[in-house]
């Protein structure tokens, strides 16, 4: 029996002690004769007339595991953070929607680095995602996301890459390696994550800028919008993508049909990606994007448009138009997530996200497939952002006006 089966296995045991908690306790792959507890959201759906394409594909049972999450705030009056880098041993890179990258050190203290380029902060533009590259002990080369102004009251998603100064207080040799074709008049759906595959290239996910005349080019190959596009460090086209040889698709594209995808980790074991994006009302998706996977957006999803109407033809199946592997609906809203590794929490390998709706969401999984849930840390405010710290602390911002960056610990 792995590791991970009898942590799942002693929190099912543990959760037999009472009546009480044999109602908390998901019965998960371990006990499958045992009824299933409630799922963790018994509201009702946005979209009543959906019907799940696979048993488990929604509202799994409640996976209590039996941990008290306390939050310690390392640094507040934060300006909508809205992402986490760690530093090797100095401290964290904290990116604000308005336009500001700040080094904070464990203690708190805070430096502002300059040469961040102008960004676009109307709506939900701003600085977004930021990552260092997978040598930057050796380069002190990061990577950012940004709204980037375009002229003409348009802007898209662009990738910039730059070295950290020795001292930490500025970037320099900035440069825009990509930028998300065509620009847009629109504040809304930029997308954003960066994540690196095990060959050093770039995983780089992208909004479809929400606008009902921009929604449509998700399905077009010949755009960026609501896509994943997967590139070398310098911004070009990564070898083995599906599209390199059709000459009408963007040959940076890895997989489309995308709403807005702000979350993105690699599955320590597999080495797949794993995307989850914001549906409409109703309709967040977890999803794995294979190579030239089309992912459906907007012909096909679970959630309605925010007026209450359907969504296109209102369908959430159609042939050649791929599932997700789990959706929401009520809405998590969720920012980033990260595949927990340590083990300070008894959650090795279970896939944290955070939620805007205020939660950071746990799933354990069965392979491919969430076999559990658990909403946790409800006190806090919107989760935009959550990191592994090296000692098995969970690292979070919260997106708003005066947001924090709070380290949580089992209590």
């Amino acid at each position: 029996m792995t590791r991970s089966s009898d942590r799942r296995m002693g929190a099912a045991l543990k959760g037999l002690v009472s009546a009480t908690a044999l109602a908390l306790v998901s019965s998960g792959p371990v006990f499958a004769d045992a009824p299933q507890a409630a799922p963790v959201d018994a509201r009702p759906p946005n979209k009543k007339d959906a019907v799940p394409a696979f048993e488990g594909q929604n509202r799994a049972p409640l996976a209590a595991s039996g941990v008290e999450v306390r939050s310690k705030v390392i640094a507040s009056g934060l300006q909508e953070p809205w992402a986490i880098a760690r530093l090797p041993g100095a401290g964290y890179l904290v990116t604000e929607r308005t336009g500001k990258l700040l080094l904070i050190t464990a203690e708190g203290a805070r430096t502002e680095i300059s040469g961040v380029p102008d960004v676009d902060t109307r709506g939900q533009g701003g600085l977004m995602d930021i990552s260092l590259a997978p040598d930057f002990s050796m380069t002190r080369e990061i990577y950012f996301t940004f709204s980037e102004p375009r002229g003409q009251g348009t802007n898209g998603t662009s990738l910039a890459r730059a070295r950290l100064s020795a001292d930490a207080t500025r970037l320099e040799g900035l440069e825009v390696v990509f930028r998300q074709l065509p620009g847009w008049a629109s504040p809304l759906h930029y997308g954003s994550n960066i994540e690196w595959d095990a060959d050093g290239y770039i995983y780089l996910t992208l909004g479809e800028r929400s606008l009902p005349a921009s929604r449509v080019l998700a399905q077009d190959r010949s755009t960026h919008l609501g896509k994943v596009v997967r590139l070398t460090r310098s911004g070009a086209a990564a070898p083995g993508n599906p599209f390199l040889k059709d000459p009408t698709a963007k040959p940076e594209v890895w997989s489309m049909g995308h709403r807005n995808v702000q979350g993105a980790a690699i599955h320590p074991s597999t080495g797949k990606l794993w995307t989850i994006e914001h549906g409409p009302r109703g309709g967040d998706e977890l999803n794995i994007p294979k190579a030239g996977g089309n992912y459906g957006w907007p012909i096909i999803t679970y959630g309605i448009d925010y007026p209450g109407g359907p969504i296109g033809e209102g369908v959430t199946a159609r042939a050649g138009l791929e599932q997700p592997v789990y959706y929401w609906d009520p809405v998590i809203a969720p920012g980033d997530m990260t595949f927990y590794r340590g083990s300070l929490f008894p959650w090795r390998d279970d896939l944290l996200i955070a939620g805007l709706s205020g939660s950071l969401v746990r799933l354990e999984l069965s392979g491919e497939k969430v076999v559990g849930e658990e909403r946790l840390a409800r006190d806090i405010g919107r989760i935009r952002d959550v990191l592994e710290d090296q000692d098995g602390s969970l690292l979070i911002v919260t997106d708003e006006k005066e947001g924090v960056l709070a380290r949580l610990t089992p209590g």
